[in-house]
């Protein structure tokens, strides 16, 4: 299959009121002239992008607000969504957790397992064999982060989140092979965020990577079908320091890197 042409198409954005997830329906939107079904728990955040993006182009925008920690929810979204000729789907919304493990409520790990795993895998469950009968060329978009490809200390339930999104995702395109829906995985590092907005994050900022870039990597990946893309050459310089190197000893520097980092925020 050849690349993806959204103009004019319907394309389905998880997590998109703030931060990667509304950066990359700007992109689909301007960029693409995709329409979008952008869906977030924050309905006026979705109505604020609805109004920017229909202001600055001849797309439709159709938001959902929805709670994807929840089952029912979920299943509202597609209900409502496949109610169009949707074309392609952006599954990037999703729960972190930096700090240590045993500071997680159990509550807060429910959560994030349903929304970064279980919500993931129903939607993708539902959209796989609509797309294969209703938008033959179509695509979904999973994404994880390098968190699921190197494991990360003080990140370490949204790490095995991550890194289950990565082999979920990988598996089944092999699954899929040569039918007419495509699986992209992709994972970036730390991105320039809302969610990396906190002092926790302060000493580690300098590598975050700009939200606008993170999304037009994951778009263009998703367009050309790639199996998996790991954006930005300090990303890139990771995984493959994770291939070279042993791995308990690259593990132990992030740990460092990331124990230093929470040590300044409570200083600070």
């Amino acid at each position: 299959m050849g690349a993806m042409d959204l103009r004019g198409r319907w394309v389905l954005v998880t997590g998109a009121s703030s931060g990667l997830g509304r950066a990359m329906a700007g992109i689909l939107a301007r960029q693409h002239g995709a329409n979008v079904i952008p869906v977030a728990r924050r309905a006026d955040r979705l109505e604020a992008l609805k109004r920017e993006l229909e202001a600055e182009t001849k797309v439709a925008v159709e938001p959902i607000a929805a709670d994807l920690s929840r089952t029912a929810e979920v299943d509202r979204v597609l209900l409502e969504a496949l109610r169009r000729p949707v074309y392609g789907a952006v599954l990037n919304a999703g729960v972190t957790h930096f700090g240590e493990h045993r500071a997680l409520p159990w509550e807060a790990f429910e959560s994030m397992l349903q929304t970064n795993v279980s919500g993931l895998v129903r939607m993708t469950n539902a959209l796989v064999p609509y797309l294969a009968e209703m938008a033959p060329g179509g695509g979904i978009l999973l994404v994880s982060s390098m968190a699921g490809i190197m494991p990360l200390p003080y990140q370490a339930a949204y790490s095995g989140t991550k890194a289950f999104a990565v082999h979920f995702g990988r598996a089944l395109r092999q699954e899929l092979g040569a039918t007419d829906v495509s699986i992209t995985v992709y994972a970036p590092g730390g991105i320039d965020t809302e969610m990396t907005s906190g002092e926790s994050f302060r000493a580690l900022r300098r590598w975050l990577m700009p939200v606008e870039e993170a999304a037009r990597q994951g778009i263009e990946a998703f367009r050309r079908r790639k199996e998996l893309h790991v954006p930005g050459a300090s990303s890139k310089l990771g995984a493959l320091l994770w291939r070279v190197l042993p791995q308990r000893f690259v593990m132990s520097r992030v740990a460092a890197s990331y124990r230093r980092a929470l040590g300044l925020a409570r200083i600070g």
